[in-house]
């Protein structure tokens, strides 16, 4: 009954319909109304649900530098014979403010086995048979005599492979130590042990452990196939870090990019703000090593040929939190860091930032465009500290383009009085939010129809349709709120004149270690798959065109009616005109196009299709394409194309028009 009620909520959705009539659809292929920018489609990425630690950053070793509030959070001391004080938490402080913590371990004899220490990872560590592991530690000798081994191990203690690890430097300074070794099994959550032979004193410091096939085999680098499934979006843009984590609980745990650059060893751990955000979903062992900083960001987005959009601290913590916010005469360390990040990004090998982008390995500017003075700020407070940022920075660079906050919701007195105050300072780009049930989303494909053609620009910056709002992972990404997207997404399309660019959020979530959902991309320590939405998001991605298409039916622009939804663009680097269908009945719907204004067309077209009759169905890992693109070939004859679009379904055709 339960089924029963919910399936009859969701007909009422999407107003089912008993239409079997043809419907004839124009595309008026000759009367261009606009440009599509490159960076239509995009990635919004937070280090929510160990979308980094634990997730994309592929390091295995959880509080590798014991700076957890809990110093050996994630670490179990083994003795067979207990000595207290046999690893001590050290503190450096005076010396090493970023890093200060180190543990100081005091061997008695004894062999290995008898004395070590081992890490849990994050909700384990995901080991791949036949793959290389590359084990690292910073060391020092306090007393010599110490040899030193590693070793994977599984749920029954059978190791998974290992080796000696060389700490014998002759000295009492910091070195680093590596070794790698090969596993021998495959293993969803194992853990690493560290054991201690022999008698002496050592220190420890950033103990770490990396699979070797990392995104494009970078030693410390990404996680490959978490990387993969973003370069497979084709994203226009990767807006980065947040999200919230960009505002912080308070101003303390706010993201400051210039601890994020640099070595490793030197950047500066800190909580993440989502650990203790939701009381049900508490995650005390979640923090921020950025492992993953500003220049592996930067790297990402060039890989997967995206720009880069950095979102940054305003001066303003999180409202929903405790509201603290930075006085304006303290304001200037807040504007520097902008105009220091864009020095970073583009900034001459000769300039301090663009020094260190150089010895980080990247001396050709990153060419940065544009980015984001606070994330999800509002009223007037947020106003008048935009508008210090804005002077000092395009008083430097004049066309970099700023994103601007209009608060939480796409509507209310909140948005409207910030909406006012910034197409009255000529805002760029005004960043929207909406997480809405998919009514919502059906109902608002028309919402930028009547928005002015020549002002400020829209940045749909996070969206995702709510099928509910329990705290529940199971059916929140089912194909009934990926197709509401979609159907909102050809609005979006349509007025791509005034939305320059649009991603969904949040994007990873970890299955074990999640705060929020729905979710783009779900990830277990070895898996990753695509969700409904995430093929709805890659589909409108890969088929963008450049130039929008004047749509409609019975002379009108296909939003609702009979439950269609519509959008047409051409793309002249292929010479494609791409009509996007999207049937939200329960019936099939037959559609005639005609592509009107051509002279010539190609004899077939293409036929991409995302389906599924069962509004509830979800992804997962054992079935990661239950709902996936299907494409087959789509006659065309003469200027007309007949489109028999299945109930509930996003439906993509292209067709060459032939010089």
């Amino acid at each position: 009954m339960k089924i029963y009620k919910r399936l009859c909520y969701l007909l009422a959705l999407v107003a089912c319909i008993n239409a079997h009539a043809q419907h004839s659809l124009v595309v008026k292929v000759n009367e261009p109304k606009g440009d599509i920018q490159k960076t239509m489609w995009g990635i919004f990425f937070e280090d929510i649900n160990m979308g980094a630690d634990g997730g994309i950053y592929a390091e295995l070793v959880k509080n590798r530098s014991f700076e957890f509030y809990r110093p050996l959070m994630g670490w179990k001391v083994n003795q067979k014979n207990f000595r207290e004080g046999a690893v001590l938490v050290m503190n450096r402080k005076a010396n090493d403010s970023a890093n200060p913590r180190f543990i100081r371990v005091t061997a008695a004899g004894g062999s290995k086995g008898d004395f070590g220490m081992t890490n849990e990872g994050f909700r384990g560590m995901g080991i791949k048979k036949d793959l290389r592991y590359d084990f690292s530690v910073q060391y020092r000798q306090v007393n010599p005599g110490i040899k030193m081994h590693v070793e994977l191990v599984d749920s029954t203690g059978m190791v998974l492979g290992g080796t000696t690890v060389a700490t014998d430097a002759p000295d009492t300074n910091w070195h680093k130590a590596t070794a790698s070794f090969t596993a021998n099994a495959t293993v969803m959550r194992a853990k690493m042990n560290l054991w201690f032979e022999g008698s002496g004193v050592i220190d420890l410091d950033m103990v770490s452990l990396f699979p070797s096939d990392t995104w494009k085999n970078r030693p410390g680098g990404l996680r490959a196939d978490m990387v993969q499934k973003l370069a497979d979006l084709k994203p226009g843009f990767i807006r980065f870090p947040g999200g919230c984590i960009v505002e912080g609980f308070d101003l303390s745990q706010r993201y400051q990019w210039k601890k994020t650059v640099g070595p490793v060893e030197q950047r500066q751990l800190i909580i993440n703000r989502w650990n203790t955000e939701f009381t049900d979903r508490l995650t005390p062992d979640y923090y921020q090593t950025f492992g993953l900083g500003f220049f592996e960001y930067f790297q990402l987005a060039e890989d997967i040929g995206a720009e880069a959009l950095p979102i940054l601290n305003c001066g303003m913590a999180c409202q929903f939190n405790s509201c603290e916010l930075v006085p304006l005469d303290q304001l200037g360390p807040y504007v520097q860091d902008a105009l220091d990040l864009i020095e970073f990004a583009n900034g001459d090998v000769s300039t301090k930032w663009g020094k260190l982008r150089a010895d980080m390995g990247h001396p050709a500017p990153f060419r940065l465009k544009m980015m984001g003075i606070g994330n999800e700020n509002w009223g007037p407070q947020y106003v008048e500290r935009l508008k210090i940022f804005t002077k000092a920075i395009k008083e430097k660079y004049p066309d970099f383009k700023l994103v601007n906050s209009s608060g939480t919701d796409p509507n209310g007195q909140r948005f409207d009085f910030l909406n006012t105050e910034l197409r009255h300072m000529n805002a760029d780009l005004i960043d929207e939010h909406y997480y809405r049930p998919p009514s919502w989303f059906f109902s608002n494909a028309k919402r930028y129809d009547t928005f002015p053609r020549n002002a400020s620009k829209i940045f749909a910056g996070e969206y995702a349709s709510h099928y509910s709002w329990d705290i529940d992972g199971t059916l929140r990404n089912n194909w009934i709120a990926a197709l509401s997207e979609a159907a909102y997404m050809t609005g979006l399309e349509r007025n791509a004149d005034v939305v320059s660019m649009a991603s969904y959020a949040p994007l990873f979530a970890h299955v074990d270690g999640w705060q929020w959902s729905p979710d783009l991309i779900w990830v277990n320590n070895l898996q990753s798959y695509g969700t409904p939405n995430y093929y709805v998001q890659q589909l409108f991605s890969v088929n963008k065109g450049n130039k929008i298409l004047p749509i409609t039916m019975n002379n009108m622009v296909i939003a609702g009616q009979d439950s269609l939804y519509a959008t047409a663009c051409f793309d002249t680097a292929t010479n494609e005109i791409i009509v996007k269908l999207v049937n939200a009945s329960a019936n099939a719907q037959v559609g005639s196009i005609n592509l009107a204004g051509v002279k010539k067309l190609a004899k077939e077209g293409s036929l991409t299709v995302l389906k599924s009759e069962d509004l509830l169905t979800a992804n997962s890992f054992d079935q990661p394409q239950k709902v996936a693109p299907q494409q087959s070939a789509i006659p065309v004859k003469g200027k007309d194309i007949v489109l028999n679009a299945a109930p509930y379904s996003l439906n993509i055709v292209r067709v060459k028009m032939e010089k």
